[in-house]
């Protein structure tokens, strides 16, 4: 009796004992299982953005004819031919078979314009920027060199047109897409210009044409036009004493 009187009290402090250590014990136990399931998960997460090509960063901001797409075109023009329908702010890639893809972009304003068939004679990537004499005449506060980069004018890529100061290239102000605003060069989206730059190769055929030229697509606006005639062009024709806005000249790199 004494003895079995004596162990109780040991044997309730022990069970005492395992219960506390229990109660401690269990939120490190806890934090353990999620932080190593926070790792599980972590691990699995894409390491990169997808390869799928990208339409537009904000198409709400840009009108669907503007946008980047597939469209309906009838050109006698052959494929890989750039057509410039100045007059609509579109830029189309000739595919064949009646298709082509469409890009918007910017072009010369009043006073700007040309037309013409040069050809892409130098492709270049974060092009540096020279302002031609002429602009720097007319807006002397304009830098005397800018280098490439995301804040340069020319944006992301040029295509230069032949011996010409006009350029195919992108910009940092998406805003002016779909609107007359430059000295005579054609400017994308730098999404869009990278894209283009991609299709294309040094001597690439440009048609750019009048801005009061007819051009037949039918695209996402519903529109459909006349076709583009398939004469002879002349030369680039540009208004007199006028040169291109934002360009290099053809010798610098």
């Amino acid at each position: 009796m004494t003895q079995s009187s004596d162990r109780r009290p040991s044997s309730r402090a022990a069970s005492a004992l395992v219960l506390i250590s229990a109660v401690l014990l269990a939120p490190a136990m806890l934090a353990s299982a999620a932080n190593a399931q926070t790792q599980r998960y972590a691990s699995i997460q894409p390491s990169a953005y997808p390869a799928d090509e990208v339409i537009g960063s904000d198409e709400g901001a840009t009108p669907e004819r503007l946008r980047r797409a597939v469209v309906a075109f009838g050109t006698a023009e052959a494929p890989g031919t750039i057509i410039i329908d100045t007059g609509n702010t579109t830029l189309y890639y000739v595919l064949g078979q009646g298709r082509a893809i469409r890009y918007g972009v910017g072009v010369g304003r009043e006073g700007f314009t040309w037309s013409g068939v040069p050809t892409i004679s130098r492709k270049a990537e974060w092009p540096d920027w020279y302002p031609p004499s002429q602009m720097i005449a007319r807006q002397p506060y304009l830098p005397r060199f800018m280098a490439g980069g995301p804040g340069n004018p020319l944006g992301a890529r040029a295509m230069y047109l032949g011996t010409s100061q006009y350029r195919i290239h992108g910009t940092n102000d998406p805003s002016t897409i779909g609107k007359f605003v430059s000295s005579g060069c054609i400017r994308l989206t730098n999404e869009d210009v990278i894209d283009l730059f991609n299709r294309v190769d040094v001597g690439t055929k440009v048609v750019v044409l009048p801005k009061n030229a007819p051009v037949m697509a039918r695209g996402g606006d519903g529109r459909t036009a006349r076709p583009v005639g398939t004469a002879p062009r002349p030369a680039i024709v540009a208004p007199s004493g006028r040169q291109a806005m934002n360009l290099i000249a053809p010798q610098v790199n």
